[in-house]
């Protein structure tokens, strides 16, 4: 399976880290792009310093992984820039309200929005991890267009049916969710019912 990650600036580093480890560890090839404050929140939330360098942080974040490839955020030449790619799901998480907003609007000035273009153009399945609160008027029609497109919207919100006792708990949960979008078995949370 072929699945692209965008990470952005809004908080919710803990969320991109885990779903690139479950990716990886289901035999995923990833093509992964950071925007460049994407970069500041993995720092910041993951590293506890938003001074670190971009390579640190890349290398912190996918140390061990197998079958990630990183994409500087201006390369147009790789196959997840492309509609005659064949790729099997996109996802940005976490989403800023920034890059949904360019999204919705069919503009990019990054690889992270050109990948999300490329989904809805070519009807693939695009999952948006937006963690904003509260929402403008604004958010919520850009979240409405985006979804009549054909994109997924998937809160940062997790539930707390499981009885999660642990932050990580309530990670998986989101990440869980995220991986069942992608047609990706899991058991990251026990599932209702069970």
């Amino acid at each position: 399976m072929r699945i692209f990650l965008g990470i952005t600036g809004a908080s919710g580093a803990p969320y991109a880290a885990r779903l690139l480890q479950a990716l990886s560890a289901a035999g995923a090839e990833v093509g992964l792009t950071v925007s460049d404050s994407g970069f500041e929140v993995l720092a910041t939330e993951l590293y506890g310093d938003a001074s670190l360098p971009e390579d640190e942080v890349l290398r912190g974040l996918t140390a061990g992984l197998d079958g990630v490839t990183y994409y500087p955020k201006d390369d147009y030449k790789n196959p997840y820039a492309s509609g005659s790619a064949k790729v099997d799901g996109y996802v940005v998480c976490p989403c800023s309200m920034a890059t949904l907003g360019t999204i919705a609007a069919g503009a990019m000035a990054n690889l992270v929005h050109r990948a999300a273009s490329v989904a809805l153009k070519e009807g693939r399945r695009l999952v948006l991890v937006p963690r904003e609160t509260p929402l403008s008027t604004i958010h919520l029609e850009s979240m409405l267009r985006l979804r009549q497109a054909g994109a997924v919207i998937l809160f940062a919100a997790p539930g707390f049916y499981h009885s999660p006792r642990t932050i990580d708990d309530l990670i998986n949960f989101v990440v869980g969710r995220c991986l069942d979008q992608l047609g990706i078995d899991n058991s990251l949370v026990t599932r209702w019912g069970q």
